[in-house]
């Protein structure tokens, strides 16, 4: 009836029709516009109901599980903006931000068995008095370039030191450009890298070159409606804590390898050049950094005692690829008077999970003893 009512209106109620229909049309299409002209979704990306309707997250948004409050999104800004870290800093607190891999960010374990969590659990207190509070800063993907970007965000939060955990799996110079939070923040990362002496090809094609149709609403669709996500997962993960979801029997890591040496297409070993490693982007971390300490850790893996552990450390690692590896790193670290420490070997065996550098809550534990002792010390011997 409804339908055969408007098919009988007078021609006066069918041009007001059209009227609404094509004024709406160009509302949208000017908001659209404008939307794209001033960058709407980084504004929007800066907004957030974490810190004040909802707690802060323990460590930045990560994750695709059903069972778990959280998600995996390409805004560096809206990541922060849920992070705790945000928060305004303590009068008596000493900052600690840790940044690196998913060995940082905790695979497996709670924000609590974190390597941060596991220091803030301990209370430290410095000569002065401050006390040090430890953000996980970590992010799931093995790509110093990410490392970067992430840490061009910490250095707006205050930190009083820094420590930059890492494995050789970060290093690969061909891999640089490969993660997903790397090519949607390209304009961020083509700044960064020509600010500083990177040599990196900013007109790869693996680097996002959005249109103005793609910074449109409908352009943007898919990061507004993470946007969206995140905050509707705020109350969740603010009454559950849950962001991860944990099986109760993990995948156990591999011990037992085959008769293989090769590593990143290399059968046979190779000497480790600046060609082939991200070392420089090491050296440009410490010039971003400035006055802020910074501690460069070379982070603990398994070591297999099983079938060809005598040619393999691990899954990932062929025995000359890693020892070549660690020699340059130590050569560097002292060539250029870095903050360093290489830990590579001091969590036992029994306490790494489903990969090589992922840590049971007890292996974290010892990891954190460790690094909250190297904390003492710097931070006692000030600037």
């Amino acid at each position: 009836m409804i339908g055969w009512k408007w098919l009988t209106q007078p021609p006066a109620t069918w041009a007001l029709v059209v009227r609404v229909i094509v004024k709406a049309a160009l509302w949208f299409v000017l908001f659209n516009l404008a939307f794209a002209g001033f960058d709407g979704i980084e504004v929007l990306n800066r907004v957030s109901l974490y810190n004040g309707l909802v707690p802060g997250r323990q460590r930045l948004p990560y994750g695709e599980d059903s069972r778990a409050y959280n998600l995996s999104l390409n805004s560096l800004d809206a990541m922060f903006a849920s992070h705790v870290i945000t928060q305004p800093k303590a009068a008596d607190e000493y900052r600690v931000v840790l940044i690196g891999d998913s060995s940082v960010w905790g695979i497996l374990l709670k924000p609590e068995e974190t390597l941060a969590g596991v220091i803030n659990a301990a209370q430290l207190t410095l000569a002065d008095g401050r006390q040090v509070r430890a953000y996980n800063l970590g992010h799931p993907i093995l790509a110093l370039s990410k490392d970067l970007l992430i840490l061009e965000h910490v250095l707006r939060e205050d930190a009083d030191l820094i420590i930059w955990l890492t494995t050789l799996q970060s290093f690969p110079r061909s891999k640089q450009l490969d993660a997903p939070l790397v090519q949607h923040n390209a304009d961020d990362l083509r700044r960064l890298f020509r600010a500083y002496p990177l040599n990196y090809d900013m007109d790869d094609p693996r680097l996002s070159e959005p249109s103005f149709l793609d910074r449109t609403i409908i352009g943007q669709r898919r990061n507004l409606a993470d946007w969206l996500r995140l905050q509707l997962y705020g109350a969740m993960w603010g009454m559950t804590g849950i962001d991860q979801y944990i099986p109760p029997d993990g995948e156990a890591r591999t011990a037992d390898f085959e008769a293989d040496i090769s590593w990143e297409g290399y059968s046979e070993p190779q000497p480790l050049t600046e060609d082939l490693l991200a070392f420089d982007m090491l050296g440009t971390g410490q010039q971003m950094v400035g006055e802020v300490p910074l501690l460069l850790i070379n982070e603990p893996i398994f070591m297999s005692d099983g079938q060809n552990s005598e040619l393999r450390y691990n899954l990932w690692y062929p025995r000359w690829a890693y020892d070549r590896y660690r020699a340059r790193y130590e050569a560097a670290a002292e060539a250029n008077h870095w903050r360093y420490l290489d830990l590579w070997d001091l969590v036992d065996g029994a306490e790494f999970t489903d990969s090589p550098v992922h840590l049971t809550p007890a292996g974290s534990r010892q990891l954190a003893e460790r690094v909250a002792a190297e904390i003492r010390t710097i931070a006692n011997r000030g600037p």
